[in-house]
């Protein structure tokens, strides 16, 4: 299926993509990599920002791949999202040490079973655990291996997904909020999010890496949010997501038209 890009209302810019079978495909009306702040710091810098060292693993700038986009509209039912929901990753040596976690399937839901999502490394999905108690997701991840981010939209509508790594949109490279615009899946279709976004053809893929390496600390030098990846879910306004289009148009049917 084809990769979309979204104009709504004439104002806000909305990244949108349909993806089947989790691999980008289709083509799109390309973006000058000026206009994308995430591309504007150089990976491996001489002026990398300074830090101390810690442990475990952030995301760092991977190579860029393409992603073409297409335009598409969608507008939200409310500035709020329907749900959010967090996955947080370490390597295995940091998994291990909370000790109470134990290993769990790859895919867990959100937003009311709107969506079921999970982390991807390579061909399969990453080795996935659930903390005892407070109940936090995990995946385990090795420095130097990419991931990206699967979305199964299981509703019967469109849903716009806004996502981030770091605490940093994937669109922008930004601090991530809920008013920024994401990327929208199809009913009964698969979103793969592999990168940071550079352009409107191409991202920088997502990488493990050391915290000092990590674009976070590149970026803006705050390592505070590294460590966890997060997805906001937004249905579409006037669209009931669990009733088909055909449902909902006999829903609404009416016995006598309304006078012009």
């Amino acid at each position: 299926m084809k990769l979309k890009f979204v104009l709504p209302l004439g104002a806000l810019l909305i990244s949108i993509v349909f993806i089947n079978s989790c691999a980008p495909q289709g083509g799109g009306t390309p973006l000058r990599s000026s206009e994308s702040d995430a591309s504007k710091i150089p990976w491996n810098s001489p002026d990398t920002r300074k830090v101390e060292e810690r442990p475990g693993l952030a995301t760092g700038w991977g190579d860029e791949k393409e992603s073409k986009l297409q335009d598409t509209y969608f507008a939200r039912t409310s500035a709020k999202p329907q749900g959010v929901d967090a996955i947080f990753y370490n390597d295995k040596a940091g998994v291990d040490a909370i000790g109470n976690a134990h290993r769990v399937g790859a895919l867990q839901t959100a937003a009311g079973g709107l969506v079921e999502w999970g982390i991807k490394g390579g061909f399969s999905y990453l080795p996935t655990y659930k903390e005892n108690g407070w109940g936090r997701r995990l995946v385990a991840g090795s420095k130097g291996s990419n991931y990206s981010i699967i979305v199964k939209n299981r509703s019967k509508s469109d849903l716009e997904i806004v996502a981030s790594v770091d605490g940093l949109d994937v669109q922008d490279g930004k601090t991530a909020t809920f008013s920024k615009r994401g990327y929208v899946v199809a009913p009964g279709e698969s979103l793969e999010i592999d990168g940071f976004r550079t352009s409107y053809s191409k991202v920088a893929a997502f990488e493990f890496s050391s915290v000092s390496n990590s674009y976070a600390n590149l970026k803006t030098g705050d390592t505070r949010n590294v460590g966890v990846i997060g997805i906001a879910v937004f249905t579409q306004k006037g669209i009931d997501p669990w009733k088909t289009r055909e449902e909902q148009l006999r829903n609404n049917a009416k016995t006598f038209a309304e006078a012009p």
